[in-house]
Parts: structure tokens; C-alpha cells; sequence
């Protein structure tokens, strides 16, 4: 076995044992603290016991869709990044956010949650998320290939388009509705639904794995377009199925907990600095990397302001403009001692 195959396999190690602490930390604190030793004494108890309504019904399912939520947008910001080389794109570039953010709004404003199910929001955030995917793909494409910084372009400018038009919804709607619109687009991993967490987290772990087929792809696309393509790959049919991929890992995860942002911007850059940049390590390092950070600031919004909770989006937003900003100037330093 190989040098490089063990440093692999000893950092693949430390993650996963940190996402076990980051696991236990979330499972242990809150209003109600709890003993890790206790946990599955709890999980056995039944369901009259208010530890074990607690720990069954909305820590667990908070974890699990902390850990679906943070890979799935994590991996889409490594495969955008690889596909565009440009440090700065993430899921939310391409304005797949804004698309479920404003579809979101409309089912808030006609109340259709109301009238037709509570499943109704992450569905149509869902298919404002998959509308603006569609859009940017087929504007893109001219001639059968697909033009890469006109994508980036195009989607920045739909971007602008859906908040523009979700700031009219949120101007002219009720203030119960403006209440729902702004609480939805902070994130928050309380969904009450589990089937909507368990698909989370079934299509981030198929996106991880299917990801692993773009592996040489996105190696080769660290050269540039033109020497990926003596080396072999068919770059044209590469990036359209990657784009797909992390767009829809991203839509379905916005879906289903709001928007989220920074972890498909920082995760990436942080995994570069500890894994290195080959996609055979950064792929998984960056799954667990993001579930990680996940569920560590859903804990802090948990119980920074006890008895009652932040947004998610607020943490992450803090705390990963902060570890944004000490990333660049590490880079920078190391840049001009070189």
C-alpha cells in the first residue's frame, strides 16, 4: 500500500471520528441536556418518556439531515468549483437558491400549504431550484456544447431575477406570510417530515457515490479544457453530467432546509488545505468535512440563545465568512512567501 493511500486513509479516519463527536455533541446539548452514556438507555425507553420524544423526534432527525444536507452541499461545491476552476462558485452561484427560494415564496403567498399539504414547500422549492437548472442548461448549450462562462454568467443573472421578483411577493403578501418567507430563507433543519430526511439523505449518499465516476474528469479538468481533452475525456458530456449532479445534490438539499449558504464555498477550500486537490480524497473529505460543520453550527443555533433558536443560515454565514476570510489570508501569506 502505497504512502499516499495511508495518509488517505488516516485522514478519511479523523473525519469520521469527528463526525461521530460532532454527532454526540448535537445528541447531548439543548435545553434539555442529556449524558452520552444515557443515549441508549433513552433509545430503548418508550415513547412516553419526554428524553425519548426528544431524542427520537427532533435531535436524530436533525443530525441526519445535518449530515445529508452539509455532504450533498459540499460535494456540489467540489464538483462546480472543479467544472468551472473558479474558486468562488458554489451551489448558490448558479442561482439554484434563488430559484427555490422564490418558489417557496409563491406557495407561502397563495397558501398552498394550507390547502394542498404541507409538502407543498419543499416541493415547490424543489421545482423553482430544478426550473432555474433547466434554464441555465439548455441557455448554455449552443451547438451541442456547453458554454461554461456564459453559464456561470446566466446564472448570476437569474440570481438577481428571483430575489428581485420574491422581494415584490414578500412586498405585497401578509406579514404572517412575509414571517414564514424570511424564517424559510435563513435554513433550518427542523423538518418534521421524515420521509423528505431519509430521501435527503439517500440522494447524498447515491451523489457521493456517483461522484466518484467523475473522479478522472475532474482531475483532468484541473489542466483546462483543451488538455483534459488529449487526455482522453470527453469533456463536453462530463461537464453536463457533473453540472446536473451538483445542481440537483444542491436543489433537493435548498428544498428541503432552506437556504444554506457558505458550506459549499468553504468547505471545499478548507478540505484543499488539509487533504490536497485530488478528487479521489477531496470528494469524500469534503462530504464529511460539510456534515460536520453542519451539524456543529446547528448545534450552536440550538442553544446560543436558549430557551429559543437561531436560523441555521445565520451561523453558517458567521462563522463561515470568518473561516472564509483566515482561509484567503493563508493562502495569500503562503502565496507571497513563495
Amino acid at each position: 500500500m502505497s504512502t499516499k493511500a495511508i495518509h488517505w486513509g488516516i485522514t478519511t479516519a479523523i473525519l469520521l471520528f469527528c463526525l461521530l463527536v460532532a454527532i454526540g455533541i448535537s445528541l447531548t446539548i439543548g435545553e434539555l441536556k442529556v449524558s452520552l452514556f444515557d443515549i441508549p438507555d433513552i433509545l430503548r425507553q418508550g415513547q412516553g418518556s419526554i428524553e425519548h420524544t426528544i431524542m427520537v423526534n427532533i435531535r436524530l432527525p436533525r443530525v441526519i439531515l445535518g449530515i445529508a444536507v452539509g455532504g450533498a452541499l459540499s460535494l456540489s461545491g467540489v464538483i462546480l468549483q472543479g467544472v468551472y476552476r473558479n474558486p468562488l462558485v458554489e451551489p448558490f452561484t448558479l442561482g439554484i437558491s434563488g430559484g427555490a427560494a422564490l418558489g417557496v415564496a409563491f406557495a407561502i403567498v397563495l397558501g398552498l400549504q394550507f390547502s394542498m399539504g404541507s409538502f407543498m414547500l419543499p416541493l415547490m422549492g424543489f421545482a423553482g431550484a430544478l426550473s432555474t437548472i433547466i434554464i441555465v442548461y439548455f441557455v448554455s448549450i449552443k451547438q451541442g456544447r456547453i458554454r461554461i462562462q456564459n453559464m456561470l454568467l446566466i446564472g448570476v443573472m437569474i440570481s438577481f431575477v428571483a430575489s428581485s421578483v420574491m422581494m415584490l411577493l414578500m412586498s405585497i403578501t401578509t406579514s404572517e406570510n412575509l414571517h414564514g418567507i424570511v424564517f424559510w430563507i435563513m435554513g433550518s433543519l427542523d423538518e418534521p417530515k421524515q420521509s423528505l430526511i431519509w430521501m435527503n439523505l439517500i440522494v447524498s449518499l447515491v451523489g457521493l457515490v456517483l461522484t466518484y465516476l467523475f473522479v478522472k474528469p475532474l482531475n483532468a479538468l484541473r489542466l483546462g479544457e483543451e488538455k483534459a481533452r488529449h487526455l482522453g475525456v470527453n469533456t463536453n458530456t462530463s461537464i453536463k453530467l457533473m453540472f446536473l449532479l451538483a445542481s440537483l445534490l444542491a436543489g433537493v438539499s435548498v428544498a428541503v432546509a432552506g437556504v444554506i449558504g457558505f458550506v459549499g464555498l468553504v468547505i471545499p477550500h478548507l478540505m484543499r488545505l488539509i487533504v490536497g486537490t485530488d478528487n479521489r480524497i477531496l470528494l469524500i473529505s469534503s462530504f464529511l468535512g460539510g456534515s460536520i460543520f453542519l451539524i456543529l453550527c446547528d448545534s450552536i443555533s440550538r442553544v446560543i440563545i436558549l430557551p429559543n433558536e437561531l436560523p441555521i443560515g445565520v451561523i453558517t454565514g458567521i462563522v463561515g465568512g470568518l473561516v472564509f476570510v483566515l482561509i484567503l489570508s493563508r493562502a495569500s501569506f503562503k502565496f507571497n512567501q513563495s
